[in-house]
């Protein structure tokens, strides 16, 4: 008779896995290298209502880079070279508040993001970090600014994000100090931005406009003729580029022309473009987040058109 208070191993021997060196291809020649033009978009898959016990839900995944789907047509590593975004986002309410709860006029709303144990490469806990706590800070903030609160006193709004794959912060093949500052963060967030938005819009609450995420960085090519000179890049993939001097992600509302959210990191004061570009500085990253956040928009609104369609075509 077996003994069900614990769990008993295999009757036969086992041998312990033996997993392929990822190591040997880290060559600064292995990096995956851009193959789209500064100004252009990763295309973007947007779906709304995937989940029927929310108020509101959507999925947004990015597609992968063009040298992506090249290397892996010859792959030398088990490692992929970079890595794209995937996340869900849910709608719980409006709801009542607790009793307990003090009276508010407006809308609280809640925001939760959550990285997928399997999201990274360095796996995450089931406790939120402090990374993840930020992301829910910057989200929370540029919903606040869409959605028309005082229509629901003394209600609550949850949303909730699930990020099933992240960005990378770097290419695989450097060294996990290479870089001072984590870029793939940026990314996440406007992604979170985009699909919060779709998510809302789903579960039908009234909002000033569409809440649109867009990222651009200045990136210093190898080789540049001077020091502390770049090109300013939209919707950058960190594992194209061994150095991104500044970054800046926005939630852009296209319609009223505001920006709700506002996230800029790294020195951009002494970058110089090489294109010429006669914006230097905070203002060409900010310009670029937004035309980044104008594409994300034209996704975004289709997206909801589609939604408000497959709801009429039901009612």
């Amino acid at each position: 008779m077996n003994d069900r208070r614990r769990v008993n191993g295999p009757p036969g021997g086992t041998r312990p896995p033996v997993f392929q060196s990822g190591l040997q291809s880290s060559n600064p020649s292995d990096r995956p290298r851009r193959q789209r033009q500064p100004a252009e978009l990763r295309k973007i898959f947007l779906k709304t209502g995937l989940i029927p016990s929310a108020s509101g839900s959507a999925y947004l995944e990015f597609e992968p880079s063009a040298s992506l789907a090249a290397n892996r047509s010859n792959p030398k590593s088990m490692i992929p070279p970079s890595s794209a975004l995937k996340l869900t986002c849910t709608v719980h309410g409006p709801k009542p508040l607790p009793r307990s709860a003090a009276y508010s006029p407006n809308l609280v709303l809640t925001t939760h993001v959550k990285y997928a144990p399997f999201a990274a490469r360095r796996r995450k806990g089931h406790v939120r970090d402090s990374s993840e706590r930020d992301l829910g800070v910057h989200l929370e903030t540029a919903l606040r600014g869409a959605i028309i609160a005082e229509r629901w006193p003394k209600s609550g709004l949850d949303i909730t994000i699930t990020i099933l794959e992240a960005e990378d912060d770097r290419w695989w093949g450097e060294p996990p100090d290479s870089h001072d500052a984590s870029w793939g963060i940026m990314n996440v967030l406007a992604g979170c931005i985009t699909a919060a938005s779709a998510a809302i819009a789903d579960a039908r609450i009234d909002c000033l406009d569409l809440v649109a995420g867009g990222v651009a960085a200045i990136t210093e090519d190898v080789g540049a003729s001077h020091s502390g000179s770049g090109r300013l890049m939209l919707d950058t993939d960190p594992a194209e580029h061994a150095s991104i001097l500044s970054a800046c992600v926005v939630a852009y509302m296209p319609a009223r022309d505001e920006i709700t959210e506002l996230w800029l990191k790294g020195d951009s004061s002494k970058a110089v473009l090489d294109d010429g570009d006669s914006r230097q500085g905070h203002d060409a990253l900010i310009d670029g987040a937004v035309d980044a956040a104008r594409g994300s928009y034209s996704v975004l609104s289709e997206a909801v058109k589609e939604s408000i369609l497959n709801a009429v075509a039901h009612a």
